[in-house]
């Protein structure tokens, strides 16, 4: 797990004005099979064993997507595992739809980009936000086997640069 700091404002000296965000569970997928337009954050409705599953890092999220019915948006296909200590009178479900808890008018234009424009919501990252688990969901349009070429000769390109500028330091 990996500590982000993110500022409210342009200063980061006053500790009152960031936020430290704990990441979870990374979709690195994501990245690859899609370009990210737009992000935002959404709770979730969770059970308590999938809280202290979540706190053991035993999520996964790779396979996961967001799926519009009606006028809410569930998560489905996110893994968490129970914890081997979990009570016996409740038996988990490790794959299960789970609800996200966004503003109406977040909502409201989520729903109306993936249906009128081709957009799809997939998770981004998993994070704790104030004692809360959070998730990123990203607004993303599918990349084509073409694109994903494209991508990685540009990464490889700057690495290259990087590797040039590094010898050329020395």
């Amino acid at each position: 797990m990996d500590f982000i700091a993110l500022a409210r404002d342009s200063s980061l000296t006053d500790p009152r004005t960031f936020t430290i965000l704990m990441t979870i569970a990374d979709n690195r997928k994501a990245f690859h099979d899609y370009f990210i337009e737009d992000r935002y954050e959404a709770g979730i409705v969770l059970e308590g064993w999938e809280v202290k599953a979540i706190r053991d890092a035993r999520v996964q999220i790779k396979e996961a997507y967001v799926v519009v019915r009606g006028d809410e948006l569930f998560l489905f296909g996110a893994h968490i595992s129970a914890l081997p200590t979990a009570s016996t009178h409740i038996h988990p479900e490790a794959v299960r739809t789970r609800k996200l808890l966004l503003h109406r008018a977040e909502m409201d234009k989520l729903i109306g980009k993936v249906e009128r424009s081709g957009f799809t919501l997939v998770p981004l990252n998993l994070h704790y936000k104030g004692g809360r688990v959070k998730c990123e969901i990203g607004l993303a349009k599918g990349k084509k086997q073409h694109d994903k070429r494209a991508t990685e000769r540009d990464r490889d390109g700057a690495r290259e640069v990087q590797a040039a500028m590094k010898t050329n330091r020395r």
